[in-house]
């Protein structure tokens, strides 16, 4: 089965297979429904509805999703990313996350820029595993996640402020 599709393509297909298996769930849901008797038809469309409802995230999640060839792998656990790099490496926490950025060089590589407190932590987009940075993304009050792919699929270079943390007023003084 190796050589039956090209890598390229299975690489394709991977990423995209949530949307193939929801888009697949659909069509039975609507083939049910045209089923006769109210039982059968009410279960296929409820079937339908709940495909296309799992189907929107799926597509996001592969526009979003990451090669997997860039250098290191990254971990998002208990909402803390952490970066294990050749060179560096790192972790922040969601909740104290002050900025994100996506940082496009001139030859294409995007890069996100994480910065809590003082400690600023570089993760390339491509890294493994980055693709769960999607979710700890828009986790974060403000970012929405067509913010986050309109940033990862932005071909101008320099570097774009994604998001930053509102500080509240102290309730105190």
């Amino acid at each position: 089965m190796n050589g039956f599709l090209r890598p390229e393509a299975a690489a394709t297909l991977k990423r995209w297979r949530e949307v193939i298996a929801a888009l697949a769930v659909a069509l039975l849901g609507l083939w049910i429904a045209q089923q006769p008797g109210p039982i059968l038809g009410g279960f296929g469309l409820i079937l339908a509805l709940l495909a296309v409802a799992v189907l929107i995230p799926a597509i996001r999640r592969a526009r979003f999703a990451a090669s997997g060839e860039g250098p290191g792998v990254v971990q998002v656990d208990e909402r803390r990313i952490l970066y294990m790099g050749p060179h560096h490496g790192g972790s922040v926490a969601l909740d104290e996350l002050a900025l994100i950025s996506a940082r496009r060089t001139p030859d294409g590589q995007l890069t996100w820029v994480l910065v809590e407190g003082g400690q600023v932590l570089t993760i390339p987009a491509d890294a493994k595993g980055g693709e769960a940075l999607f979710d700890a993304f828009t986790a974060l009050p403000g970012l929405s996640a067509q913010q986050v792919l309109t940033a990862r699929e932005n071909p101008h270079p320099g570097t774009h402020r994604l998001w930053q943390r509102t500080q509240s007023p102290a309730l105190t003084r």
